[in-house]
């Protein structure tokens, strides 16, 4: 069962307000609702290129600037378990999307530090403020890793998710696991959303379609692992953005079991495009859609720019989410090709960059 959250006039508390993830639902909160009053928190670190932070940013305050919805941006660490705490007293959220972590599987396996920092103790921290000052809905990212080496494809969310193979995906699977148990010990809505391989303009620079551009301008060799094997279920920004927004109006019913006791309000869905591309293909679509948008001319010579090489340590062959769950209960459904979302990302990048 599903309880309606009305989100106009309501206060929102958006960790990881500068990602690419938390900047693009901001943004689109503002455009969608007229009244709102929206918090932002990020630690801005220096992950990747901070500019990149400052750049979503100023598109937010922009945006902010001719509307009635109040934005109100604090430079932060949800770490710190005394500046949440006096968030959460000073503006009493009603609706928690916990989007700041640690991102990144490579990095993982060499600063290990930060994912239980950002992960664990980050969201612990959140988790409390929710029970000490009760929420309508905490919507939280998890993420596809959590199904590690899973055979079965596509993923769905009833499958054991025992075996990560990062530390990154073991972080995103405790969340789950704490969000389960708060939400049975306090009654706290909750809801977990298993994001699958996003991307879009200003996104981050490690991921594959940003890293592969910025190789590719330098003249560099990009590397295309597991011999150009891997599937990646690619879900563009604007598709998951959608989805967050659809899951927050609906938060899992508070009810009671047989026990008389109450049933946990607690959910968790797949976000992804339920079509993985090879990543050869992924490839081929990236450099004709960087051509298009003039990031790289049309003499271009791809084949010696391209090497495959093995799979990674902490990598999977393949990402594939079934969203019959998110579909059921949300009417929703990604529907952005990937040809579409790269154009999308090219044509952003040849004008962030001043490519002429």
């Amino acid at each position: 069962m599903k309880q309606k959250v009305w989100l106009e006039n309501k206060t929102i508390l958006v960790t990881g307000a500068a990602g690419f993830i938390g900047a693009n639902l901001v943004m689109a909160l503002m455009r969608q609702f007229n009244h709102l009053h929206i918090i932002g928190i990020d630690n801005m670190n220096d992950y990747y290129d901070v500019s990149l932070k400052e750049y979503r940013l100023e598109q937010i305050e922009a945006l902010a600037a001719g509307a009635e919805n109040r934005f109100e941006f604090i430079k932060g660490d949800i770490c710190r378990n005394d500046l949440i705490t006096e968030i959460f007293q000073t503006h009493k959220p009603d609706v928690v999307v916990n989007l700041a972590a640690q991102a990144g599987v490579r990095y993982s396996i060499t600063n290990p530090d930060v994912y239980i920092q950002s992960n664990i103790i980050g969201f612990y921290n959140i988790l409390e403020a929710c029970r000490n000052y009760p929420v309508e809905h905490l919507v939280y990212a998890s993420s596809s890793s959590v199904y590690g080496s899973n055979k079965k494809v596509p993923y769905a969310t009833e499958d054991k998710v025992d075996n990560p193979v990062s530390l990154y995906a073991a972080t995103k699977k405790s969340n789950e696991l704490l969000a389960h148990a708060y939400s049975k010990l306090y009654n706290i809505p909750s809801t977990g959303l298993r994001f699958f391989t996003v991307y879009g303009p200003a996104g981050r620079p490690d991921m594959a379609y940003f890293s592969f551009t910025n190789k590719l301008i330098q003249g560099e060799t990009i590397k295309i692992f597991n011999y150009g094997n891997c599937k990646r279920d690619f879900t563009f920004v604007d598709d998951i953005v959608e989805g967050v927004m659809r899951v927050m109006q609906k938060a899992p019913a508070k009810q009671l079991g047989e026990d008389g006791l109450p049933t946990p309000p607690y959910a968790i869905y797949n976000i992804g495009n339920h079509a993985p591309e090879n990543l050869l293909e992924f490839v081929d679509i990236l450099q004709e859609e960087l051509i298009r948008a003039g990031v790289l001319p049309e003499d271009y010579d791809f084949e010696s720019h391209k090497e495959l090489v093995p799979m990674q340590p902490g990598d999977v062959p393949i990402t594939y989410a079934d969203t019959t769950d998110l579909e059921k209960d949300f009417g929703f459904k990604p529907k952005t090709s990937l040809r579409d979302g790269l154009r999308s990302f090219a044509a952003w990048y040849a004008d962030f960059y001043k490519i002429k």
